[in-house]
């Protein structure tokens, strides 16, 4: 079978069968009364209003999906994904986050069997998907609606429940093998042990454990031809920086060059300016690893044990552990006052024998340098979470009701663990003669920069958040159209956060971005409460209507409604709607976070100092033009709420029992949305941001450029959720069922600023990423007695391009598609076999010239870089 033929069918049934949403529940199980992600009452799954997807642990364990940002990938509503294996050079401490209709993580709410997890605190916005324990799940659910009355008003994008194991009973073993095809690197192996006894229908109790162990290589960028480098003068891209090896300098006689210009600088990392200027460039991308060395620990345990028939009381612990080693290039010296005196050896034209270069006189130099001898900045960054839940839920008094005391923790600290240097040491070392910015050391200067590295821990940051919540739900009226429904409930939080910067550590280098930071602190208390009601007024029309109130004692209150409805005309067919507010508080690092100072992932021309790329009288051209600026990024004490507004309306048609499909329009309007200017709005705009743009005394060096969290204007988006499940009879040859789900985007336009203009994002590269206006997770799978067999196609159209390039140069992003193939047998006693092979066709990631990511050629941040991968999943029960 070609991959042409797989394409064109299913492309023939996608056109075809206009995709559906996925029933809740499978209608040969047992019909139950159970609680559903975004309600309180309980009731038969499949009779909800609102649009839930929900995934089961198998299916993403048959396709060979080994985390959970990759399970979240598999949803088609979910726009990015950024994770610890796509963020080298991002600064998110190795955090994986969900982003449900491009609205950003912290708009996503993320739980953990209905109940929360501390945010990420270097971020601190939204949960890190590295520390779901995926082998403990049973299902995921994705409550596609938005601003959830019932978990939290701030789920504006929609709410994630990952739903652990209820018990297990037994023990298994299940090892795992992820091998790239292509060499280079990105390996994975996992091991998984889980065991439980008792039964809580027999014994009244249930103990088990699981213990997870995960762990990927680093694949560097240069493992991959379409990502090795950020110099590709066919495409117009020459993503450099301007603080090469070889040195280059400025005069005080107002010369600027490279003494090795003149010999071709030192390729293929340094390579001659284009523009004319007698200076070298840096291709950095060379020195980024597309994927980190990345290591995921996980326990979680659970004990529950049943008083009578009507009450289960619950003790729930885990605890994760998240590791990442990121390398970039080495460290840029620039800007820093690194000084060359003309009695250096090493002045060009001195006795060290570095080329001469025409009009020096023996003036000072002031130094742009990236010393390569120390190696690539390598940051270490490790994140935990320790969560401790005791639980009791049941009947009492004709209500069901449950209980919880929630006490979660989560720490992550970031380290220096190789190539950053000591910036007054550079300084010293180079004014005194002793180093050679222009070529190699001696052996005094080699011991001297091994001496002036920096080693150590520079930031650990903590998010701490207790809660305390009380639900109960009951029938309280008998309607014509069935009972009617009541909830209630109210939950208490307090959440911490602390900030602690190593200040002698982080400020002796400035390439760490912490050098000026300070530490910081905040905490809150939130209270709310929220109520639901449930009513059928008559046969096949039910209304839902649930509100909560919410008081944070740092920034305010608020009221958030939200009703729904579900009407059933004929047994084949049913109508959904919605209509709901969302209220989403700025978080502790929105309003606490320490304000570091980066690189910008772009160079850019200075828009005083070197306007339209020609420096003015007196500017240092290696720090003002065509290169990596200062970026300010951080806190904002100022910050306010952001608000919303989402509707919804669907259909799902039933025309047989073996047929389903949906179509779900939605509409978000988010108003003062909390977030920072992209850095090519600021730069490509100067008169309009020269407020942000900060300047030192004297006029002659930009400091830095203030992209601080702020409330931006308006976001409004809407579009169609479609999915299909077809399920064929069973044959001969066993049972074939094909699900097909996808999301198209009609319109996604932002504001950067209250009443300005719209900028359009769907199906285009606006200031920093794409909405995909397309994208869809397509499976068939096969099952015959202890065989079975899955094919699965996910895609994404294509877009128009960042095109920060000559016209020449524009691109137009290709669709990505991708094809995984797995197999399974369970024909042995104690034994389940998988194997299976990711990327079948070994699909490159499309081409891109962006630029707002340290990889360049491609996009990390929506496609994988492993290419064909083969997998091997083994599992013996006991």
């Amino acid at each position: 079978m070609t991959k042409r033929f797989i394409t064109h069918v299913a492309t023939a049934l996608l056109a075809a069968n206009a995709a559906a949403q996925t029933p809740d529940q499978d209608t040969t199980e047992p019909i139950q009364r159970v609680e559903i992600t975004g309600s309180l009452i309980r009731r038969i799954a499949s009779e909800t209003s609102l649009p839930l997807t929900s995934i089961r642990a198998e299916d993403f364990a048959r396709q060979g999906l080994t985390t959970a940002q990759q399970v979240l990938n598999s949803i088609p509503m979910n726009q990015t994904s950024v994770s610890s294996a796509q963020s080298v050079g991002l600064g998110t401490g190795g955090q994986s986050q969900a982003d449900l209709r491009g609205l950003g993580g912290q708009r996503t709410l993320v739980l953990l069997n209905g109940r929360r997890i501390a945010s990420h605190p270097i971020l601190g916005d939204s949960v890190d998907l590295n520390v779901i324990p995926l082998s403990a799940l049973d299902r995921v659910e994705v409550l596609r609606d938005g601003a959830s009355a019932v978990y939290g008003s701030d789920a504006i994008g929609g709410v994630i429940n990952f739903i652990t194991k209820r018990q297990v009973t037994g023990g298994e073993v299940t090892v795992e093998a992820y091998q790239p095809q292509e060499e280079g690197g990105g390996s994975e192996r996992r091991l998984n042990l889980s065991g439980g006894f008792g039964d809580l229908a027999t014994d009244r109790f249930n103990v088990f454990g699981v213990i997870d162990v995960h762990r990927q290589l680093a694949l560097p960028a240069t493992a991959r031809p379409f990502s090795a480098t950020g110099v590709i003068p066919s495409r117009g891209v020459s993503q450099t920086s301007g603080t090469p090896f070889p040195a280059n300098f400025f005069s005080d006689n107002g010369i600027s060059g490279n003494p090795a210009f003149a010999s071709g600088c030192l390729p293929p990392a340094s390579i001659p300016n284009t523009s004319g200027s007698p200076t070298c460039r840096y291709d950095y991308t060379r020195e980024v690893d597309d994927i980190p060395y990345t290591k995921q620990e996980s326990y979680l345990g659970r004990a529950s044990y049943k008083l009578g028939q009507d009450h289960t009381l619950a003790l729930e612990l885990l605890h994760a552990r998240s590791t990442n080693t990121a390398r970039v290039a080495p460290p840029p010296l620039a800007g820093i006052g690194l000084i060359m005196h003309g009695d250096s050896p090493y002045y060009p034209g001195g006795s060290a024998g570095v080329p001469a270069v025409d009009g020096l006189t023996g003036e000072d130099l002031d130094v742009s340098w990236r010393p390569l001898v120390t190696g690539r900045r390598t940051d270490y960054s490790t994140s935990t979470a320790d969560r401790l839940v005791l639980s009791a839920e049941g009947t009492l008094a004709g209500w069901d009701y449950s209980a919880g005391l929630n006490h979660s923790i989560s720490q992550a600290a970031s380290a220096f663990a190789g190539g950053y240097v000591i910036d007054q040491r550079m300084i010293d070392g180079v004014g005194s003669g002793l180093l050679n910015p222009f070529g190699d050391q001696s052996a005094a200067g080699l011991a001297y920069l091994q001496d002036s590295l920096l080693i150590g821990e520079y930031l650990r940051a903590r998010m701490r958040a207790t809660a305390l919540d009380v639900r109960a739900s009951r029938d309280v009226y008998q309607l014509s159209g069935g009972a009617l429904g009541f909830a209630l409930g109210a939950e208490a939080r307090k959440e911490r956060a602390l900030y602690s910067i190593n200040r002698a550590l982080a400020s002796q280098a400035s390439s760490s971005g912490y050098a000026d930071a300070q530490d910081q602190s905040g905490d809150r208390r939130i209270y709310a409460l929220f109520a639901e009601l449930n009513a059928p007024l008559i046969k096949n029309l039910e209304l839902n209507g649930a509100a909560r109130f919410d008081h944070y004692s740092d920034v305010g209150r608020s009221f958030t409604p939200k009703i729904s409805a579900r009407y059933q005309p004929v047994t084949p067919l049913l109508l959904r709607a919605s209509w709901n507010r969302g209220f989403r508080a700025p978080t502790l690092f929105d309003l606490h976070g320490p304000q570091t100072v980066t690189n910008s992932s772009d160079p850019w021309n200075d828009p005083v100092l070197c306007p339209g790329g020609v420096p003015v009288a007196g500017a240092n051209p290696n720090l003002a033009c065509d290169q990596q600026q200062n970026i300010r990024q951080g806190g904002n004490p100022n910050v306010r709420p952001e608000r919303s507004k989402t509707y919804s309306a669907g259909v799902v048609f039933e025309p047989v029992r073996d047929l389903s499909l949906s179509l779900d329009y939605w509409n978000i309007r988010l108003r003062d949305q909390i977030n920072a200017l992209a850095e090519q709005t600021v730069f490509n705009d100067y008169a309009k941001y020269q407020s942000l743009f900060h300047y030192n005394a004297a006029g002659t060096r930009l400091d830095d450029v203030s992209l601080i969290t702020d409330n931006l204007g308006e976001v409004k988006t809407s579009g169609i959720d479609t999915s299909l499940l077809w399920r064929l009879p069973k044959g001969r040859y066993g049972t074939l069922a094909l699900q097909i789900d996808g999301t198209w985007v009609r319109n996604y336009d932002y504001q950067n600023e209250r009443g300005g203009a719209f900028t359009e994002n769907v199906g285009r590269y606006a200031d920093a990423s794409p909405v995909f206006r397309w994208r869809h997770n397509a499976t068939l799978t096969w099952q015959q007695g202890a065989w079975g067999a899955s094919l699965t196609n996910r895609y994404m159209s294509g877009y128009t391009d960042q095109n920060a390039v000559d016209p020449e140069f524009f691109n137009q992003v290709k669709s990505y598609s991708t094809w995984s193939l797995s197999g399974n047998y369970s024909g042995i006693r104690h034994v389940d076999l998988t194997l299976g092979v990711r990327n079948l066709f070994d699909e490159d990631p499309p081409f891109t010239n962006q630029s707002t990511t340290f990889q360049q050629g491609y996009d990390p941040r929506y496609t994988d870089p492993l290419g064909r991968t083969w997998y091997a999943r083994l599992t013996y029960k006991f």
